[in-house]
């Protein structure tokens, strides 16, 4: 499965219905480098796993940034990550989710929220 839903379980909101899973390097070179803020629209999301750092090079937006850790408790947040930036390693992350810019500030999702990702069907 592929296709998630994320919602904050501490503060009851949505953060996006359309989160990919990339696994792989190739799934998260393909899924936002050389895109434009256009495909990256409020809803989506990339979900990084494993992953404990991320960078914006080859990028063209700023993006927001939740690193998770094994129990999908928020350990960090990045909030509007110009391109061609490098984000701080976080030995203690399992995944990070890559979301538009505002979406952290607009959820008001913080360190130590509880994140659930629910698989959705594929069609």
């Amino acid at each position: 499965m592929n296709k998630y839903a994320l919602r904050n379980r501490t503060k009851l909101s949505v953060l996006a219905t359309d989160v990919y899973r990339a696994a792989s390097v190739w799934d998260r070179m393909r899924r936002l480098l050389g895109h434009t803020p256009e495909d990256f629209q409020p809803g989506k999301g990339l979900w990084l796993t494993p992953c404990q750092w991320i960078h914006t090079f080859g990028m063209s937006f700023p993006i927001d940034a939740v690193y998770l850790n094994s129990d999908h408790e928020v350990i960090r947040t990045c909030r509007n990550l110009r391109p061609s930036r490098l984000a701080s390693l976080k030995i203690r992350a399992r995944s990070v989710i890559e979301l538009p810019a505002g979406t952290v500030s607009g959820t008001q999702t913080t360190v130590g929220d509880r994140l659930e990702l629910k698989a959705l069907e594929e069609r």
